[in-house]
């Protein structure tokens, strides 16, 4: 079992003044699900690892490592063989990367307390959660979380330390039939135990408008970028917020393929030039 080592997301906003970049690994297809090959798990913790080290040498602060399994079930539960190939590719990803990178773990579609026992086990700092508070409707059915259950589950296992960054608005969530505006669902979030909470919109004027509404109405929030920055627009977003998930534009062949190291030092120039 790895040792905790990691600095809290909790943190946000960093004292330095900086915003946290964290760099998102998405994983192939894991064993226990139906698009996994067999054979390829060794190829895909390897992937992982040289991805975490080249936003390391990049200069990120930490990453996220994703499932991409591309069919998901949308309960809080995984598969043993998913839950025990994710921690393996955690485990590796901590060994490989030095005390003040962060690695968080999100196994889609709302696994949340295999996350947290992933990261909880393996050393990590953080979970994301793809629905916290709030059902959303998933290509795969309707996501509906049960936050006093995983909160429970948090305690047993002692995993208070391990931050919980919540969606609620993004890709991955949208208040199921409206009557929540994102800064109602951020406060939600943030009562029901969130230490951060992350959103996105693909048009960056509604996006910067969110974090508006989320500051105006829960000022203490840290608010993370849930997607959606590249290097032409993430000096303006992320004036505004307090970090990102950063992807595709840091992946060498596009989304789900290998970060590029280039690729990360030459974001991190940019949000090196913002100050709050």
């Amino acid at each position: 079992m790895s040792e905790v080592r990691r600095c809290p997301m909790a943190e946000f906003p960093r004292r330095d003044g900086c915003k946290t970049v964290i760099g998102v690994i998405h994983l192939q297809p894991l064993p226990g699900t139906p698009f996994h090959r067999d054979g390829t798990l060794e190829e895909t913790v390897d992937i992982a690892v040289r991805s975490a080290v080249a936003l390391e040498h990049g200069g990120a602060d930490g990453c996220l490592i994703q499932t991409a399994d591309r069919v998901y079930s949308v309960a809080d539960e995984s598969d043993s063989a998913r839950t025990i190939a994710m921690g393996l590719v955690t485990d590796a990803v901590v060994r490989a990367t030095g005390d003040g990178f962060q690695v968080g773990v999100q196994m889609m579609r709302n696994a949340v307390s295999a996350s947290l026992a992933v990261a909880k086990v393996c050393g990590g700092s953080f979970v994301r959660i793809g629905a916290m508070v709030g059902m959303t409707l998933s290509p795969h059915g309707m996501v509906t979380p049960d936050p006093l259950r995983f909160m429970e589950y948090r305690r047993k296992i002692s995993a208070q330390h391990i931050a919980v960054v919540a969606d609620v608005d993004s890709m991955h969530f949208s208040w199921f039939g409206g009557g929540k505006t994102t800064a109602e669902v951020a406060k939600a979030a943030r009562i029901a135990g969130a230490d951060a909470v992350s959103l996105c919109h693909a048009d960056d004027d509604v996006t910067l408008h969110m974090i508006d509404s989320v500051r105006a109405i829960a000022p203490h929030v840290p608010v993370v970028l849930a997607g959606g920055t590249h290097h032409g627009n993430a000096a303006r977003l992320l004036a505004a917020a307090d970090g990102a998930f950063v992807g595709s534009c840091l992946e060498r062949e596009g989304w789900g393929t290998e970060i590029d190291a280039a690729r990360v030092d030459a974001y991190m120039d940019i949000v090196r030039g913002i100050r709050r």
